[in-house]
């Protein structure tokens, strides 16, 4: 893949995508993502998770009902009301990560030990790494402390490496195409399929 094909697969404008080509392209060659359909399918959920390689990290700007819709039986209505985008009245973003990502629930599926640990490892990178025991695996990866410095994902290059590397930690290639199931791996739920759909074909059809 050239600068060009990786313009034409991400829909970016040329001076993004000459921005992330060469991190996305080593971190992809680093954790063995090089098929085609494997290429593919990491630039569809990446384009979608990090708005076209625009956000780094996770907004939880959320008005009441989505953040129902989003995180289901985590959050109450009353909770969703009173934390959620309102007009005049921001969403209170940290209180919503602790909440979501915090408890009993974070504890059995994100390893998030302690009040606080939603905020502190909420989604960053291009595949949004979420959760302590993640950062820490991650870490551990690229040899990062990433459980004290959490911001470094952040940076472009540690950006891509850490989604390369969720990517394959998650056994997200060789799935010959099934965008539903590499994103309920990803995700948990099937979460903006339809985007990453037309994204992976998009970005098929130009690497085939």
């Amino acid at each position: 893949m050239d600068l060009l094909q990786f313009q034409m697969a991400t829909e970016l404008n040329p001076e993004t995508a000459a921005r992330w080509f060469s991190y996305v392209n080593e971190a992809m060659e680093e954790f063995g993502i090089t098929s085609v359909q494997d290429q593919s399918m990491f630039i569809a959920m990446v384009g979608h998770e990090s708005e076209s390689f625009s956000r780094l990290v996770e907004s939880l700007d959320y008005k009441p009902s989505a953040l129902q819709k989003t995180f289901h039986r985590r959050i109450s209505w009353d909770q969703a009301r009173i934390l959620g985008t309102t007009p005049g009245h921001p969403a209170q973003q940290e209180a919503i990560a602790n909440l979501v990502y915090g408890g009993e629930w974070g504890k059995a599926n994100l390893g998030n030990e302690s009040y606080g640990n939603g905020w502190k490892y909420r989604g960053r990178g291009l595949l949004r790494l979420t959760g302590l025991a993640h950062y820490r695996a991650c870490g551990e990866a690229l040899a990062l402390d990433l459980e004290t410095f959490p911001e470094l994902l952040e940076q472009d290059a540690l950006a891509a490496r850490s989604a390369a590397w969720l990517f394959s930690h998650k056994a997200c290639t060789g799935h010959e195409g099934d965008v539903e199931l590499v994103t309920l791996i990803l995700c948990g739920s099937p979460r903006g399929v339809e985007d990453r759909r037309r994204r992976f074909q998009r970005a098929l059809s130009v690497l085939t």
